[in-house]
């Protein structure tokens, strides 16, 4: 399973990077090259993320797997958004943080795997 987590966080790191990194990093260059350079990030992040849901599948049900997946990029984009993009914490964030932990622990008390 710690196998799972890995190949999930190196895919949310590559995924945020190249959903949000060129903003900061490619700020005043051509769209065209921000799009393309987000598209390479993206690849690798498949290249992680889709043995990570296919591994994910022999531990927990699709929502299951979903919710850790959501759980796991929120953690990277919090450290993404805060040590990289230097946005600061706030009340509703860690609010926002308590909710997920609230969906986490529900999908996971459901016991039944499809």
């Amino acid at each position: 399973m710690w196998n799972l987590i890995g190949l999930l966080m190196i895919s949310n790191i590559f995924m945020t990077f190249a959903w949000y990194g060129h903003l900061k990093d490619l700020k005043t260059a051509p769209l065209w090259i921000a799009i393309v350079v987000s598209w390479l990030i993206a690849f690798l992040e498949y290249c992680f993320q889709v043995p990570a849901n296919r591994l994910g599948t022999q531990y927990f049900n699709l929502p299951q797997l979903k919710v850790l997946q959501e759980v796991i990029t929120m953690v990277v984009f919090a450290g993404f958004s805060v040590w990289y993009m230097k946005v600061p914490v706030t009340r509703n964030y860690f609010l926002a943080a308590m909710l997920l932990a609230g969906a986490a622990y529900l999908i996971f008390s459901d016991q039944t795997k499809s």
